[in-house]
């Protein structure tokens, strides 16, 4: 879905909505209370967030798996598989599957560490845990309490904060942000903090690591050229202010609801507009693995690494749940 501009103020309208938002919130916070934690026999890390799409999350488990994996443990990673037709549970294999079967993050999440789409994270957390799995990484499910975690790490975009606040359908939120900022063990934020996001951590007591997410090696060879940008994620105008980073000469842009599944008309009409504009067709690489397999040579690609800039707050909370034990 692509989330409606209301969302990030206070309007007539998410004034209006708001009676609703306070329903779903109330239901959110009953179904965690009266959840069964199911405890994995390892630790769970889990990579939430509180506003729907686009904080960063992904890129927040990549880099934790990386860590994990360049300090000698065994991390699987654990996802729903949005937009995929699996219920799992199922080891990704990347030679099989595509993202029909088991969404996009779950094929960028198996690029870097194993990973497991499970509707039922339980199922997919055993099935790690028989594979070697030395710690659960997952990606979303800050709102599922059917797994118990061990470290939960809240990811927020700094420049959109928490949108107006509310919980959907008057604003972004899947719940009250105070209400999951009560659970959480630390506030990742993204980019620029546009929003007072370290003066909330503060207040609430939580650690602040701030990261960014810094362009991959095909910027340089964006500079100065022309482009035809698309990208189906929860902000594609973040991903268009990285391809600006990068020197690129935005010529059009097109924003696609996030996890957004291309048809081939789709991407055939965009090639068409860029080689009618002398431009290249660019894309990020959540997008890139739902097109058209034939077609995916002829789209560039700019990948996002996540930096951390303060590092140092992250190693007690690893040490916490035995990172270097």
């Amino acid at each position: 879905m692509r989330a409606p501009d209301f969302w990030h103020r206070d309007t007539a309208l998410s004034r209006l909505l708001a009676p609703l938002g306070k329903i779903y919130g109330w239901v959110v916070r009953r179904r965690l209370e009266q959840a069964e934690e199911y405890r994995p026999a390892v630790p769970v890390i889990c990579v939430g967030n509180i506003v729907a799409g686009g904080a960063g999350k992904t890129p927040v488990g990549i880099a934790l798996a990386r860590l994990l994996l360049a300090s000698g443990r065994k991390p699987h990673m654990l996802t729903r598989g949005y937009g995929g037709t699996e219920v799992g549970p199922r080891a990704v294999d990347l030679d099989r599957h595509d993202c029909a079967r088991v969404g996009d993050e779950a094929l960028l999440l198996a690029e870097v560490a194993p990973t497991w789409v499970a509707r039922w994270r339980p199922d997919g957390a055993v099935a790690a845990v028989e594979m070697g799995a030395e710690f659960i990484i997952m990606d979303d499910g800050f709102q599922n309490g059917s797994i118990a975690k061990d470290l939960s790490l809240v990811v927020v975009d700094g420049e959109y904060g928490f949108g107006n606040g509310r919980t959907m359908p008057a604003g972004p939120c899947r719940e009250s942000p105070r209400q999951g900022l009560a659970r959480a063990d630390a506030l990742v934020v993204v980019g620029e903090d546009r929003n007072g996001l370290a003066a909330l951590a503060a207040e609430m007591e939580l650690p602040l690591l701030r990261a960014r997410l810094v362009p991959g090696p095909e910027g340089a060879a964006l500079s100065s050229r022309k482009v035809v940008a698309f990208a189906g994620i929860g902000r594609p105008e973040k991903f268009f202010a990285t391809l600006k980073q990068c020197g690129a000469r935005l010529t059009v842009t097109h924003s696609f609801p996030d996890h957004h599944s291309f048809e081939r008309a789709d991407i055939e009409a965009l090639l068409a507009e860029a080689e009618s504009n002398e431009a290249l067709a660019v894309t990020t690489t959540k997008d890139w693995v739902r097109l058209p397999s034939d077609l995916r040579a002829r789209v560039s690609v700019l990948s996002v690494t996540l930096h951390w800039e303060n590092p140092e707050l992250l190693t007690p909370l690893l040490d916490r749940i035995g990172v270097r034990a």
